[in-house]
C-alpha cells in the first residue's frame, strides 16, 4: 500500500467517523453513491459494501426521516438523543471497516478512534441544539443549522474522495474547534451552576428573615 492510499484511507476512515456524529445517514449515503457513481473514487478496506443498493436506499430514506425530523424544535433533540447510541458506534464501525485486511488490533485501535470522533461532532451537534432551546432561539436556529450540518457532511465527503490531505487538515481543525466549544459551554454551564448554588447556599433559613427579640 503506497503512502497515498494510506492517507487516503485514513482521511475515509476519520473523516467518515466525524460527520456520522452529525448525520450519519447521509454519510452512508453519500459514500455509497461516491464508490458506485464517482470515477476514481473506491472505498477502502471493506467499506466497499456501502456501494450496494442495499445499504444506499435504506440509508437515503432514514436521512429524509432525519432531514424533517432534525429541523423541528424538541424533536431534534429527541432524535439526537436517541441517536447517541447509534451515531457513536456507526463511526467506530466505519474507521474499523475502512481498515479491512490489517491485523485485528489495528482496526479495533480505529475503532476506538472512530467512535471518539463521532462522540465529539455528536456532543457539538446536541450541545448547539440544547443551546438553542434554552435560548428561546430553536424555531429559527435549529433549521438553519440542520442545513447547514447537511452542506458540510455531504461537501466534505467529497472532499475526503478527492483531496484526502486538505480533509484530514479540514478535520483537523474542526477537531481543535470543537475542543474549545464543548470547553466554552462546559465553562459557562460550571459558572451558571456556582452562582445558582452559592446563592442557595448563602441565604439564611425562612426565606431571609432574621427574628428579632421582643
Amino acid at each position: 500500500m503506497d503512502a497515498m492510499m494510506v492517507i487516503s484511507t485514513i482521511a475515509v476512515a476519520m473523516g467518515a467517523s466525524w460527520t456520522a456524529g452529525i448525520n450519519l445517514y447521509a454519510t452512508v449515503a453519500v459514500l455509497g453513491l461516491m464508490h458506485r457513481y464517482a470515477d476514481g473514487f473506491t472505498l477502502p478496506g471493506d467499506l466497499a459494501v456501502l456501494g450496494s443498493h442495499w445499504v444506499i436506499w435504506p440509508a437515503l430514506a432514514m436521512y429524509t426521516i432525519e432531514f424533517f425530523a432534525d429541523k423541528i424544535p424538541a424533536v431534534d433533540t429527541a432524535w439526537d438523543a436517541i441517536h447517541t447510541f447509534i451515531r457513536i458506534p456507526a463511526g467506530a464501525l466505519l474507521a474499523a471497516g475502512a481498515l479491512g485486511g490489517v491485523p485485528l488490533e489495528l482496526q479495533m485501535f480505529a475503532g476506538l478512534i472512530g467512535g471518539s470522533l463521532a462522540l465529539g461532532s455528536h456532543s457539538v451537534k446536541a450541545t448547539t441544539r440544547i443551546l438553542a432551546h434554552s435560548t428561546g432561539t430553536s424555531p429559527v436556529v435549529s433549521p438553519v443549522v440542520s442545513f447547514l450540518e447537511d452542506v458540510v457532511v455531504v461537501g466534505f465527503m467529497g472532499i475526503v474522495a478527492f483531496s484526502p490531505v486538505l480533509a484530514i487538515f479540514l478535520l483537523l481543525l474542526m477537531l481543535v474547534g470543537a475542543f474549545f466549544f464543548l470547553k466554552g459551554c462546559f465553562n459557562v454551564t460550571r459558572k451558571v451552576f456556582r452562582s445558582l448554588f452559592g446563592r442557595r447556599s448563602a441565604a439564611p433559613p425562612g426565606g431571609g428573615m432574621v427574628a428579632t427579640a421582643a
